[in-house]
C-alpha cells in the first residue's frame, strides 16, 4: 500500500519539480540577458521587455504542462481500481514529462537571449526579431506535446496493467519519447538561436533565414517523430501469451531506450 502511495506521489511531485526548475533557470537566464540589453542599449528598453516577456511566457510552457500532468494524476482513477503494476506504470509519465520538460525549460531561453541581444543591434527591426521569436519557441515546444500525449495515452492504460512486461512496456513507451525529445529540443534551440544572432547582424537576411530556418527546423525535429511512432507502438503492442514476463518487459525497456 505504502509502496504504491509512494511511487504515484513522487511521480506527481517529479512532474511538477523537474519542470518547474528548468523553467525558473530558462527564465533567469532570460531576464538576466534582458537587463544586459537594456543596460547597452537603453532606448530599445519596451521593445526588450516587450520580447522578454513574451519569451518567458513561452518558457512556462513546461511548468504548465508538468502541473496539468500532475492536476490528471490527482484527480484521475480511483486507488482502489488500480494494482501495484498500475502505479509502477506512471513511472513511465515522469519520464516522458521530466526529461523533455526539463530541457525544454532552459533551452528555450536561447531564443530570448539572442533575441534581447539582436534589439540591441537592430532596434528599429524588433517587430521581425520578436516574430522570428516567436516561431522558434513554438517549434522548440512540440517534443512536449508529443511527451503529453504519450503520457495521457499511459495514464489510461495502467490501469489495466497486470503483469511487469506491462509496466516495462508503459515505462518504456515514456522513455522513447523522454530521452527523444532532448536532442532535437537542444538542435532547435541551438539553431533559432544561431539565426535570431543572425537578423541582429544583417536584418536584410530575413527572407532568406526565415524560408531555411523552416526547413532546417522541420528535419531538426524528425528523431523526434521517430521516438513519438515507437513509443506509441510500445503502448498499443501486446506481448505473445508465452512470453516471460521479465524477458518481455526487459525486452520492450531495450527498446524504448535504443530509439530514445
Amino acid at each position: 500500500m505504502y509502496e504504491t502511495e509512494f511511487i504515484h506521489y513522487t511521480t506527481i511531485a517529479l512532474v511538477v519539480g523537474v519542470n518547474s526548475i528548468s523553467v525558473g533557470i530558462g527564465e533567469g537566464m532570460a531576464s538576466a540577458t534582458a537587463l544586459e540589453s537594456i543596460s547597452r542599449q537603453p532606448n530599445a528598453r519596451a521593445n526588450i521587455v516587450r520580447v522578454a516577456v513574451l519569451g518567458m511566457a513561452l518558457i512556462e510552457t513546461a511548468a504548465i504542462m508538468g502541473l496539468l500532468v500532475s492536476f490528471i494524476l490527482l484527480l484521475g482513477t480511483q486507488p482502489e481500481l488500480k494494482t501495484w503494476y498500475s502505479y509502477l506504470s506512471e513511472i513511465g509519465i515522469a519520464f516522458a514529462i521530466c526529461l523533455s520538460g526539463f530541457v525544454i525549460g532552459i533551452v528555450s531561453a536561447w531564443p530570448v537571449q539572442a533575441a534581447c541581444h539582436a534589439i540591441t543591434r537592430q532596434p528599429f527591426f524588433s517587430q521581425r526579431i520578436l516574430v522570428f521569436m516567436i516561431m522558434t519557441q513554438a517549434l522548440i515546444q512540440t517534443p512536449l506535446i508529443a511527451a503529453l500525449i504519450v503520457a495521457l495515452f499511459i495514464k489510461i492504460q495502467a490501469i489495466d496493467a497486470l503483469t511487469i512486461s506491462d509496466s516495462c512496456r508503459l515505462i518504456a513507451s515514456g522513455l522513447s519519447v523522454g530521452l527523444g525529445s532532448i536532442g532535437p529540443a537542444i538542435g532547435l534551440a541551438l539553431f533559432a538561436k544561431a539565426a535570431i544572432n543572425g537578423l541582429g547582424i544583417s536584418r536584410t537576411t530575413y527572407n532568406k533565414l526565415f524560408s531555411f530556418t523552416l526547413i532546417s527546423e522541420a528535419i531538426i525535429e524528425t528523431p523526434v517523430i521517430f521516438s513519438f511512432v515507437v513509443a506509441i507502438i510500445l503502448l498499443f503492442i501486446t506481448p505473445k501469451p508465452q512470453t516471460n514476463d521479465l524477458l518481455a518487459g526487459i525486452t520492450f525497456l531495450a527498446a524504448g531506450l535504443c530509439t530514445g
